[in-house]
């Protein structure tokens, strides 16, 4: 018997071949190819500082809020009323100059001051107290930044106040880092009160607060 020979059409020797590579870049992943690559390496966040630092007049009282684990301060050592060294006379104003400081490093976007409760008590050292209870009402408050007026009214109304925007009152909106304001808090027993007044004294704290 003569075998006759099997004849192939040329499709189907080029299938077989693509098949036959297809298979190749199967075992092997890719015949090759141009690459670039950049591998940002130094990435990193950090977040800023915002720090307050209240100091007196003569610079030699410096109150920092960072003395605190929680940047949350008490400054006991600037009295902003004067205290019992500088007693009240009727229609005599004392003044005390504070400077409020931005010691972070990211600018202060918020910036408020708030009047406390008000407490009245038998003044330090004094020889007698009289019997009037309404100090606070009789003690007038002007604070003021330059020739900007920033709270004026008794101290028993600042402890009722609103938390003043100072910021909105100065016309500015931040205090960038390093920026230093100056306020002259000027306290006056109105010429209304009497020998019931006399020995007495008033405590008011003020809060001062940075936000951002």
């Amino acid at each position: 018997m003569i075998k006759q020979r099997r004849r192939f059409a040329p499709g189907v020797f080029i299938a077989a071949a693509f098949a036959s590579l297809m298979l190749a870049l199967g075992m092997s992943g890719t015949l090759g190819a141009f690459v670039a690559t950049i591998t940002n390496t130094d990435n990193t966040a950090a977040t800023g500082t915002l720090t307050m630092q209240e100091t007196n007049a003569a610079g030699t009282i410096v109150c920092t809020s960072d003395s605190s684990p929680t940047n949350v301060a008490n400054c006991s050592t600037i009295n902003k009323y004067g205290g019992t060294t500088n007693p009240l006379i009727p229609g005599t104003p004392v003044t005390t100059t504070v400077k409020i400081k931005n010691t972070g490093s990211i600018p202060a976007t918020v910036f408020t001051m708030d009047g406390k409760v008000c407490t009245q008590s038998d003044a330090n050292g004094a020889g007698f107290s009289g019997t009037a209870t309404d100090l606070c009402s009789k003690i007038n408050v002007l604070i003021k930044q330059g020739s900007t007026t920033v709270y004026s009214g008794t101290a028993a109304a600042f402890a009722t106040a609103p938390a003043v925007d100072v910021l909105t009152v100065l016309g500015t909106t931040s205090v960038a880092p390093a920026a230093e304001l100056s306020f002259d808090i000027t306290v006056t027993l109105d010429s209304s009160a009497n020998s019931t007044h006399q020995g007495l004294q008033i405590s008011q704290p003020i809060e001062w607060t940075f936000q951002a």
